[in-house]
């Protein structure tokens, strides 16, 4: 069960990295292809520790993955803020 969980999880942040990709490719903004980059890191690694059972998911290796992932949205985030260059 726990490995059907895992795919569903993989599969639900697959298609919404899909769907960020969908939106930079139509805005070409950056902020939407972070948001794309963060949840496929996600997807990968929900395959990678439904793949490898044995591994713990208590081990540092999985903090600092999923670190990335949300520090992707957080870029995200900033660089969306940041003030124009040029003036206006």
């Amino acid at each position: 069960m726990n490995q059907f969980l895992q795919g569903a999880i993989a599969m639900a942040t697959a298609a919404v990295g899909l769907f960020f990709l969908r939106f930079w490719r139509t805005t070409r903004d950056r902020f939407f292809l972070w948001f794309a980059l963060s949840f496929f890191v996600e997807a990968v690694h929900r395959v990678y520790s439904g793949l490898n059972p044995e591994v713990s998911e208590d081990t540092a290796y999985h903090y600092v993955v999923r670190l990335v992932s949300y520090a992707f949205i957080l870029w995200a985030i900033w660089e969306k803020n940041l003030p124009k260059r040029g003036g206006r």
